[in-house]
């Protein structure tokens, strides 16, 4: 089948849409062509870059009719740079690009229809919110590149201003680049691995003004650290610097090991009227004023009178947990990273709140444990997991301990709504959904539902599609080979639909007959492969279109 379009030719289009990356979705003949930096209600030019047998991606030539909504980003290098992926969209349209992005996972991939989605709750001041950094470095030795990844890519966009990151972090910046240089301090390559200095990591407490600064190296010193810590501890607020050591090859920025070069080794912070201490390696929201936002939204939600007990079932350093434990007679924490539970529990101390405890396990075990074991019960269920969403063990243990409600606050909307659709049927009903926007010029979007023991309409509605057969079957492997096969005339290994699934965040299961070691070593599954088991997992309802 000939495509109406052809690679390396330019063409004129309207883009009628937004992707949930961002990039401006419009038509040619019929043929989906996805365009970076296009947005919708625009008339382009663009360049054919890419043709796949359903759809292709340009790139944005000239703007011949622009969007109402379209500004001039702040950043010089918006363009460029990976941090940011909606600069050039007015506030008000990224709010009602979120607002619409959570309601379409709802339905396409939920198969909820008729949900109310609350509008997005934005910032007053988008800018500046962040309170951490994490400046990659690189470059040549006396001349070091300090800023942000490229889009795709681990190339270094050196980064002087960042208009998201606090303005404490340009003069930090700004100190450590002269310091590299004058002391030709040697940079990390890490196509080689090789070099001392890898990353810069800062935290700023939001309300107590604390500055933290953790220089992460391929090493166990820091050559005239000495000079660098007299430096920078002239900041007002400096109140900590560390030394984090990872020797690793590998993409994860920290280490485990940390040295104290200067201070203390945590800083202290605010959500609402709970304070945190936060280490290097604390997981610890990056914006908390819309933090806070997002976790009273929830607390509202849960409608806590003073007599119940919560579950927080990924309770990191007790963020949520301690939130709640304002309200609930008990709170009770889980999470399978053991430095997390130590930080909830001083945070707890920290806050005189005797009536949160934690344990150290994965939810999806220590939970079905205490049920069998203690029959444990709950009042209120908060969860708030990873981007890959909930294990369907752990929903399954929701279901059995039955909480007259669970709380489920988001970061990825797609995982969100496959849970809600894997959850609902089990006897549970969605009441409310607020969408929060914690992180403003990028994609990324928060959602809290509310979900309830009580009987509504719209469990029923759900229910009367699976039973008519309106639902999409179930995509076993040997369907999606089946599909790939008919649609794209080429075969797929069944490892390499699990990696796809894995790459896009759905759900995994053990086999009963896994291997810990292959026989054979499958090389990474082909850039074409991937897209054609995408558009297969797309077709089976399991991702958004």
């Amino acid at each position: 089948m000939k495509l109406p379009v052809e690679k390396n030719q330019t063409y004129t289009m309207s883009i009628t849409d937004i992707g949930t990356n961002g990039e401006g979705i419009g038509r040619i003949d019929g043929y989906t062509v996805f365009v970076e930096g296009a947005l919708p209600e625009e008339v382009i030019k663009v360049l054919i870059v890419k043709t796949k047998k359903h759809f292709g991606y340009g790139k944005l030539l000239e703007i011949l009719e622009p969007s109402p909504h379209r500004v001039t980003p702040a950043c010089l290098v918006a363009a460029k740079c990976g941090g940011c992926q909606l600069q050039h969209l007015s506030y008000e349209g990224q709010l009602a690009f979120k607002t619409k992005k959570v309601k379409d996972h709802l339905e396409r991939i939920g198969g909820f229809s008729g949900i109310s989605v609350g509008y997005a709750k934005g910032m007053e001041e988008p800018w500046r919110y962040r309170n951490k950094a994490q400046f990659p470095v690189g470059g040549k030795t006396g001349e070091p590149e300090i800023g942000f990844y490229a889009k795709r890519s681990h190339r270094i966009i050196d980064t002087p201003v960042c208009m998201l990151q606090n303005k404490i972090n340009d003069q930090i910046v700004k100190i450590i680049r002269a310091f590299l240089a004058e002391y030709e301090i040697p940079l990390y390559d890490e196509t080689i691995h090789r070099g001392l200095v890898r990353h810069i990591l800062t935290r700023i407490g939001r309300r107590t003004g604390e500055i933290m600064v953790c220089l992460v190296v391929n090493g166990r010193k820091l050559p005239h650290c000495d000079v660098l810590v007299e430096r920078l501890h002239e900041i007002e607020g400096m109140t900590s610097i560390v030394l984090n050591v990872n020797t690793a090859q590998t993409n994860v920025i920290l280490g485990t090991e940390v040295h104290v070069l200067w201070g203390k080794e945590t800083i202290r912070d605010y959500i609402g009227d709970v304070q945190f201490e936060i280490s290097p390696l604390s997981f610890y929201q990056v914006n908390p004023l819309q933090t806070q936002v997002l976790y009273q939204t929830a607390l509202d939600f849960a409608e806590l009178e003073g007599n119940e007990t919560v579950l927080d079932l990924y309770c990191g350093i007790g963020t949520i947990s301690l939130f709640f434990a304002q309200k609930a007679k008990h709170v009770f924490g889980v999470e399978i990273v053991p430095e997390a539970i130590a930080d909830a529990k001083r945070n707890a101390a920290l806050n005189g709140m005797d009536n949160a405890d934690f344990a150290v396990g994965a939810a999806e075990d220590v939970i079905p444990r205490l049920y069998e074991e203690k029959s444990i019960t709950a009042d209120v269920v908060v969860v708030d997991p990873p981007r890959k969403g909930c294990d369907s063990v752990l929903l399954d243990t929701i279901a059995a301990i039955s909480p007259k409600k669970v709380v489920y606050v988001s970061c990825d909307s797609a995982t969100l709504a496959r849970d809600l659709a894997y959850l609902c049927p089990k006897g549970y009903t969605i009441e409310k959904v607020q969408v929060v926007d914690m992180f403003p010029h990028t994609v990324h979007v928060e959602t809290v539902v509310l979900l309830s023991r009580e009987t509504n309409p719209l469990t029923v509605e759900v229910r009367m599609e699976v039973e008519t057969g309106e639902v999409k079957e179930h995509p076993t492997y040997k369907r999606i080979q089946e599909y790939v096969q008919e649609k794209y005339g080429f075969k797929v290994h069944t490892a390499y639909i699990a990696e796809v699934k894995r790459m896009v965040g759905l759900d995994m299961h053990k086999a009963p007959n896994a291997v810990d070691q292959r026989k054979h070593e499958y090389h990474p599954c082909p850039p074409e492969k991937v897209e054609a088991i995408k558009d297969a997992l797309r077709h089976f309802g399991l991702i958004a279109e």
